[in-house]
């Protein structure tokens, strides 16, 4: 048996495989080495993921792979925090390589996530041979739900929508301009705020004005990040939840660009628990 972990800010989430079969999965609040400490994360693991797998005592290795895992020095903490309780092979990846091996396996291709925050990889069936930094949603994550809430806050504050459309967002997320400010600009972690407010974009994509804001920032996607690859010799494929629930308005740019649309998955794990069950 081994133990695969699809980590974030918020929640992870652990499936104990068998084989290429899912036999249990746990989840536990997030786990970020980027903005926890070793203590932190020893915490969670001993309190929530430990009591949940006693009765898998024959677990043989960890896979994890998370927000904030791209960086060596982060990466190593987070390896001996599991390893302390689970002393076995662990090996900790980051979420961009998560994408790359569910969507594209053994196989070369083009890897891309779009949920709250976006990046994107071009894959050669083993690694990340190149990669476009996202840069956040201040400077990049252009396709994310945290620019595409930015993208309509901003519209709806500068009179750029309908006026009834705008009174409608205002009303049901119950903001008002100072509100807006406070949470973007003094409240911590603004991108999830941005990112809570881009349902309201599916609810009235059928507005040309609407329409016209999440082509816009797909088509920056593609442009500014997928069009820096092969993409004209590797399909490309999408991980997240906007890639998910968007995909009619992904594939619709993408047509236009030219650009031959992969596999769209909501979650990594399924294919992580494939591409594992391989080896």
């Amino acid at each position: 048996m081994i133990l695969i972990a699809d980590g974030g800010s918020t929640k992870t989430d652990w499936s104990i495989v068998s084989g290429s079969q899912e036999i249990y999965r746990i989840k536990t609040r997030g786990i970020n080495p980027y903005f926890q400490t070793e203590e932190e994360i020893l915490s969670e693991i001993e309190e929530r993921l430990i009591p949940e797998i006693k009765e898998y005592p024959t677990i043989k290795a960890v896979y994890f792979y998370g927000a904030g895992c791209a960086f060596s020095e982060k990466n190593e903490m987070l390896r001996r925090a599991i390893a302390h309780y689970l002393p076995v092979q662990v090996e900790v990846g980051s979420d961009l390589l998560a994408a790359a091996r569910a969507l594209c396996g053994r196989q070369s291709g083009i890897a891309c996530i779009l949920g709250t925050g976006s990046n994107s990889c071009q894959y050669d069936g083993k690694e990340i041979v190149k990669k476009v930094p996202p840069l956040g949603f201040m400077l990049g994550d252009e396709g994310a739900g945290s620019v595409l809430g930015r993208l309509l806050v901003s519209d709806a504050l500068k009179n750029q929508l309908p006026p009834a459309l705008s009174q409608a967002f205002f009303e049901e997320y119950h903001l008002t301009q100072d509100i807006v400010l406070e949470k973007v600009y003094r409240q911590p972690f603004p991108n999830r705020f941005l990112a809570g407010l881009s349902p309201f974009l599916l609810e009235h994509i059928e507005e040309p004005s609407i329409q016209q804001l999440v082509c816009k920032s797909f088509t920056d996607f593609f442009t500014r990040n997928v069009m820096q690859y092969e993409y004209l010799k590797y399909p490309v494929h999408f991980v997240g939840s906007i890639a998910w629930y968007y995909q009619e308005q992904l594939k619709d740019v993408a047509r236009r660009l030219d650009i031959e649309i992969g596999v769209i998955e909501r979650s990594p794990l399924p294919g992580l628990i494939s591409y594992h069950g391989q080896s």
